[in-house]
């Protein structure tokens, strides 16, 4: 390493090349992005406007997605508000442990349908 000596000159002749070729790279860098925004400049206005005309479109899908949906919920709704039938009743009661009499006097059935719902639906009492 003792032959190799660098003088100021040298070091300053170095640098300023070096610095010209990064000068010329940005310099051609500019005027190559500049082609390119100009060419992509004059299809980006129907390129977008395909992109806003596919995104209205499937925004559009979307809600009558949500109409449906809620249409479904109102629906699933109103159906969970009916009355109680006299069988599901009773199947409650039969599960809530109640007496064969006792069911058919509020379900309004019969004390032979009272007692085979009881027989079918009663939890197991080991």
């Amino acid at each position: 390493m003792e032959g190799l000596v660098v003088t100021w000159r040298e070091l300053l002749i170095v640098v300023i090349t070096v610095l010209a070729v990064y000068v010329a790279e940005v310099a051609l860098l500019l005027r190559w992005s500049g082609r390119t925004r100009r060419w992509a400049g004059s299809n980006s206005s129907s390129a977008e406007q395909r992109l806003i005309n596919n995104l209205t479109l499937e925004l559009g899908e979307l809600r009558r997605h949500i109409a449906r949906m809620q249409a479904e919920i109102e629906q699933l709704k109103s159906a969970s508000l009916k009355p109680l039938s006299p069988y599901t009743h009773a199947i409650q009661m039969a599960r809530e442990g109640r007496s064969a009499a006792e069911v058919a006097s509020t379900c309004g059935i019969s004390r032979g349908e009272a007692e085979l719902i009881l027989a079918l639906h009663r939890k197991l009492r080991i």
